[in-house]
């Protein structure tokens, strides 16, 4: 499948189907769910517990619905990429066991929507002598929405078709609930269980307001003209390009201190350390065991790099966004225990029982997509780098520390087509919540 023969207008309605096996299993478990439940329903079997079972099934759908392109654009990827480098990229990710008998193992995501779609310029053929210069013939990258375009999503697609019957089962299960109460003989639930309507209330304003802000950044993708390297000026500007090194270096991340899980060329990371805690809760109805998980220590951090998008390239100062979007994760460990004795024994008197250390972050060769602002660079950083400022884009560089009015600025892992190709519209993110919201409203009518 060709790039160009994709309609990257989504339009109202947008049919997406998982296109991994993972993905389609977990869909097949959903909608498993979802029909037993309603067959359950429909037997007459009106128990609260069975309410709990198309719940179920629905999130699960809504969390394998892809974005509106997404599914597609995995084919153009796969289509358009080198097949050595596919196949390289293949035998590098998925699950490996470093320790049996520790229960230690590594994860390397075997699909990544942030990735690029198109063929980028590899390592061996940047210009370390002019990184701030055009690449080969200085036209943009193949991914660079000059020559792509920008994808708009579909109004609605299945996660909203989803999303639709969730809410409308969770306003049923808040009912249902209601209901169950009085006929144990409950008389005022305004003044014992006006937590019911409450929590979808909450639930949905919550929602709405999320979706509220994730549309905004969505719509100021979608509106914002993209700019070239080589013609890009002081001021706010929205870029797309390749994360190249700057005359600083890499950054080589250690998570968590432990030289075993390691990460090379760096700009940007984020990483989290986490328990898998379990702890008995007692219930009116006798006990319960309680199992989640905890983040028990985090970090992040950058340095500057160069983003070229063909034309040139712009230094970025990655520790100025106050706004950074990873993506999906880059590599995951997992223990049945501790790193070393004295966290283990720690970790057990808090009852965990499993641990993972995730990493999040750029590497060189990764897309990025940032809205920032761009300023001129100090003298005395110009002078050192030796630079004799023929080039504008050389003299300048972007920061992401000071929003200006209608642009909030941000910096994302994977070009404007896969951040775009992932999102949903305005209506899944903020009219389904809204909906909860206003049945939440409405159930108090029924207290």
């Amino acid at each position: 499948m060709a790039l160009d023969s994709l309609n990257l207008n989504g339009g109202l309605f947008r049919l997406t189907l998982p296109y991994t096996f993972w993905g389609w299993l977990s869909f097949g478990l959903g909608l498993l769910m979802f029909i037993v439940g309603i067959i359950l329903l429909f037997m007459g079997i009106d128990e609260i517990g069975i309410f709990s079972i198309p719940i179920v099934g629905l999130i699960i759908l809504m969390t394998m619905c892809p974005g509106s392109f997404e599914s597609e654009l995995h084919n153009v990827r796969k289509s358009s990429i080198d097949p050595e480098e596919l196949e390289a990229k293949a035998k590098a990710s998925g699950l490996s066991i470093d320790n049996w008998f520790l229960r230690q193992t590594t994860y390397v995501p075997t699909t990544d929507a942030n990735d690029w779609i198109l063929p980028a310029p590899g390592p061996a053929s940047w210009n370390e002598e002019d990184r701030y210069g055009p690449h080969g013939d200085g036209s943009p990258l193949p991914e660079h929405p000059v020559k792509v375009g920008t994808p708009i999503p579909a109004t609605i697609t299945l996660y909203g078709v989803y999303g639709i019957f969730l809410v409308g089962f969770l306003l049923l299960l808040a009912s249902a609930l209601m209901e169950d109460l009085f006929r144990v003989g409950q008389e005022s639930l305004d003044s014992d269980y006006w937590y019911l309507p409450a929590a979808v209330i909450v639930i949905g304003l919550i929602s709405t307001v999320i979706g509220y802000f994730r549309t905004r950044m969505l719509q100021q993708m979608v509106d914002t003209p993209t700019s070239l390297v080589r013609s890009m000026s002081v001021g706010n500007s929205e870029l797309v390009g390749q994360v190249r090194p700057s005359p600083e270096g890499v950054l080589t991340v250690v998570v968590d201190g432990n030289k075993s899980m390691i990460m090379y060329n760096m700009v940007a990371y984020s990483w989290t350390y986490e328990q898998y805690r379990c702890r008995t809760v007692h219930t009116k109805d006798g006990t319960r065991e309680e199992c989640h998980w905890v983040t028990v220590r985090s970090d992040s951090g950058g340095c500057p790099f160069i983003l070229h998008d063909g034309t040139g390239g712009v230094r970025v100062l990655t520790e100025t966004f106050k706004r950074k979007e990873w993506g999906q994760y880059l590599k995951r460990w997992d223990s049945a225990f501790a790193r070393n004795l004295g966290e283990e024994f720690l970790s057990s008197l808090a009852g965990a029982r499993d641990h993972r250390w995730t990493l999040y972050g750029l590497k060189l060769g990764h897309p990025v997509y940032l809205l920032g602002e761009a300023k001129p660079r100090t003298r005395e950083s110009i002078t050192q780098e030796r630079l004799d400022g023929t080039l504008g884009n050389s003299i300048i560089e972007v920061w992401g520390d000071q929003d200006a009015p209608g642009v909030r600025c941000t910096i994302q892992r994977g070009t404007e087509l896969s951040n775009l190709a992932k999102s949903r519209s305005g209506f899944e993110l903020i009219a389904l919540p809204a909906l909860l919201l206003l049945g939440g409203i409405a159930l108090f009518g029924l207290a």
